[in-house]
């Protein structure tokens, strides 16, 4: 038996900072993006990009990137993915249009792909199986679930002391110290057995589908849905998203075995997981610019505001643990949707004159609540009875569905709220009245995303998931070198 790595809790400080910085950035953008908008000059219906380009490379290339890690060497690649993260959010800071930061956020969300599931995966191979790999995945989730609470403040004290650029420097220093002391501190480990290649043409075909049909959506407020060019851009998208399909079953070494989506509650808890995504990713979104642009909050204090659906969040996290031994998973996660619905359908009433106690707090509540109990049993019925070798691609799947989930829900109600407001504002609507009436559009339509996530946790998962995953053990796992 090998004997535990004697540097395995330095190593754990390592991946556990590198793995908050990785989910900061999604959190830390949301309270900068008015001030991005108006240095940068983005659009109202562009800005949604910033967001967008980060989740559909972090989603579209997460699977190749942890299969690269198995094959190429977990610290290898996972120092390689940080070098390419630090640059990328440098590029962002110092980026002087908005092309530029798309461009650069789309590489740092390439990084970010490559980061994640090697760090995962060292600190699994670093662990032995027991106590000290629960306390160590326990420290891993609990300093990402912070990364979330975190980064709303951060960016708003970042954006507000200093600049928006701040909230891309900080990541360089950060990266730099994890790269110097990650060679000496972290094992290298690779799979030596199974099948060996990449399945680079499915990564790029799905990813370039999922652009494509992004860029439709965004592009159809300024063209309207009759445009052929709207047309060709869905048909285009439609196509590649069609030959991923086809890629991945004939591929030997697939990102995506389809055969895997033969397990029924497994299915239905990624179909959650994309909708739990397109709820959440769009709320935050729209949440941050009706705080800033229609209640003229400052970055700070609409950090603050969101510590209240953080702390939430975390709490209900913990309680949702204890429930799904007692409740079962299906019930959890059913509450949660439901709750989740509420949530989005309190911000349907946001007023122009709205405040805090009223418009924003109840909702913080209740979806904060609906979010901590949805996201512990999904996680764990997107993981059962799936075999030890596919349980790498499972843990991956269910990122990648929430990531791209995040990006197309992000999309599609960008342009159905960005419509609405343009629509008004052309009848002679002032602005802040304009916004608010497009926001609440956009939440309603969250809410129906999150209501068929709610059917989808009802008809697909089973009641006899498991309060804890349980890989079927019929398969012996790969050798690790």
């Amino acid at each position: 038996m090998t004997a535990p790595d004697p540097r395995r809790w330095y190593a754990l400080v390592l991946l556990a900072l590198t793995q908050f910085m990785v989910v900061l950035d999604v959190s830390i953008v949301n309270v900068a993006l008015p001030s991005i908008k108006e240095a940068l000059g983005f659009s109202q219906e562009d800005l949604q990009w910033v967001l967008t380009a980060y989740t559909l490379t972090f989603g579209g290339f997460l699977l190749l990137g942890g299969r690269a890690a198995d094959l190429l060497g977990r610290r290898r690649l996972f120092l390689g993915g940080l070098a390419l993260f630090s640059v990328a959010s440098l590029a962002c800071g110092l980026a002087t249009s908005d092309t530029l930061l798309i461009v650069a956020r789309a590489v740092q969300g390439l990084g970010a792909a490559i980061i994640s599931p090697a760090a995962l995966a060292i600190l699994t191979d670093t662990f032995p199986e027991g106590s000290e790999r629960n306390k160590a995945l326990g420290v891993w989730g609990a300093v990402a679930g912070a990364g979330g609470a975190v980064g709303v403040l951060l960016g708003g004290i970042l954006t507000d002391a200093l600049s928006w650029e701040w909230i891309f420097f900080i990541n360089a220093p950060v990266g730099a110290v994890v790269i110097a002391f990650g060679w000496r501190m972290l094992r290298e480990s690779r799979v030596t057995a199974g099948v060996r290649g990449f399945d680079i043409l499915g990564a790029v075909v799905g990813t370039g589908g999922l652009v494509l049909l992004v860029y439709a959506l965004s592009e159809s407020v300024n063209l309207g849905w009759g445009s052929p060019r709207i047309g060709g851009l869905l048909a285009g998208a439609a196509a590649l998203l069609a030959l991923f399909v086809v890629i991945e079953s004939k591929a030997k070494a697939a990102l995506m075995p389809l055969g895997i989506f033969r397990n029924r509650t497994l299915s239905g808890a990624n179909v959650v997981g994309f909708l739990l995504g397109a709820s959440i990713f769009s709320m935050f979104f729209f949440l941050s610019l009706y705080m800033q642009q229609v209640l003229g909050y400052s970055a700070l204090r609409s950090g603050v505001a969101y510590l209240l659906i953080a702390g939430t969040i975390i709490v209900a996290a913990g309680v949702a643990q204890a429930l799904v031994t007692r409740l079962g998973v299906k019930a959890v996660l059913a509450t949660g949707m439901l709750l989740l619905v509420a949530g989005c359908l309190w911000f349907t009433q946001v007023s122009v004159e709205g405040s805090y106690a009223v418009d924003l707090a109840p909702g913080f509540v209740i979806a904060g609540i609906g979010l901590g109990f949805a996201f512990v049993p999904v996680t764990i019925a997107a993981l059962t009875g799936v075999r030890p070798q596919e349980a790498g691609i499972a843990s991956g799947l269910i990122n990648t569905a929430q990531q791209v989930g995040g990006a197309l829900g992000l999309a599609l109600l960008s342009t159905i709220a960005n419509t609405r407001t343009e629509g008004l504002l052309d009848d002679g609507v002032a602005l802040p009245p304009a916004l608010t009436d497009g926001f609440q559009y956009a939440f309603a339509v969250g809410a129906g995303m999150a209501a068929i996530g709610l059917l989808a946790a009802l008809l697909m998962i089973s009641r006899r998931t498991p309060a804890v995953a349980e890989p079927v053990l019929d398969t012996p796992l790969p050798a690790i070198e």
